[in-house]
């Protein structure tokens, strides 16, 4: 059996963080849980650290999990003069790698998160395996860029706080419905971690919103340089059902890099580690702990 359960996991991010990191604009949360070699968990948009809480229960007995929110998420610390932007969050993770003074470390990045991980990691060496979750592939597809165009419609900041709060509308499959094969995961933790912060805090909609703003596609195209530079054991691991970043893609993605290799799962979507957390653990165990 775990040492964590499954409710304690969710209640890690109902509490206080273990320690606020000052990443040079704003201070990202800062939680630690289990024992093992050392790996850094980085969370996508519009989610936090909490986006983990199903995953961590079959990891901590074997790896430590290093758990933040980036400023503009969850517990983090910002105001409204703090930078916002996709640059901003690169640097965050580069310097709570610094922060965290390891002599080595494994990385696992989920969705924009992953992306954000491989810009800020490349020839650091310090890392020595890297787990990447349903991210953006060199090419993502028109469901992606269509999501992200969305971003400079008028309104959108406000759009997003109504939808946010509104359960039938947020579970339609052009907003956030896809993201799930089991809607109802929709629900519960998950509102109640993101769609409720969205809808009720407007600091977090307003810097959530000011960091996709700053999204622009050649972080995206940069990465097929990236990759070929990532020279160490790289796990992707996939939710078969992900409209956002198909599965073909990332299967021709595994090319890219000199050492890496794909687990595919059925039945799951873009949040493959929250509707299939033990599956995925042990996709990306081996991988993390060199095993």
């Amino acid at each position: 059996m775990s040492a964590l359960t499954t409710a304690a996991a969710a209640d890690l991010f109902r509490n206080e963080p273990d320690e606020y990191l000052d990443v040079g604009a704003g201070e990202a949360a800062y939680r630690r849980v289990g024992s093992g070699p050392d790996v850094l968990f980085v969370h996508g948009w519009p989610v936090s650290g909490a986006t983990w809480r199903a995953l961590l229960p079959h990891l901590v007995d074997h790896v430590t999990c290093h758990v933040i929110d980036l400023p503009s998420s969850g517990s983090s610390r910002f105001n409204k003069d703090t930078p916002m932007s996709i640059q901003q969050h690169i640097t965050s993770v580069q310097r709570v790698v610094d922060l965290l003074d390891l002599d080595e470390l494994a990385i696992v990045g989920h969705d924009s998160g992953g992306m954000i991980a491989r810009h800020a990691i490349v020839d650091d060496p310090r890392v020595k395996a890297l787990g990447l979750i349903n991210t953006e592939p060199v090419d993502p597809g028109w469901r992606f860029t269509s999501f992200v165009a969305a971003r400079k419609l008028p309104g959108f900041a406000a759009g997003l706080g109504w939808v946010a709060g509104k359960p039938q509308l947020r579970s339609n499959k052009f907003v956030f419905g896809d993201a799930f094969v089991d809607r109802s995961l929709l629900e519960g933790e998950f509102a109640e971690f993101f769609f409720d912060p969205l809808h009720n805090n407007a600091d977090i909609r307003t810097a959530a919103v000011e960091v996709l703003k700053t999204f622009d596609m050649r972080f995206v195209k940069e990465l097929a340089n990236i990759h070929a530079r990532l020279t160490m054991p790289v796990k992707l691991v996939w939710g078969e059902e992900d409209p956002f970043f198909p599965v073909d893609r990332a299967r021709a993605m595994v090319s890219e890099f000199p050492n890496a290799s794909i687990e595919v799962l059925d039945g799951v979507g873009l949040f493959s580690h929250e509707e299939a957390p033990e599956r995925v653990a042990n996709a990306l165990l081996p991988t993390l702990t060199g095993g």
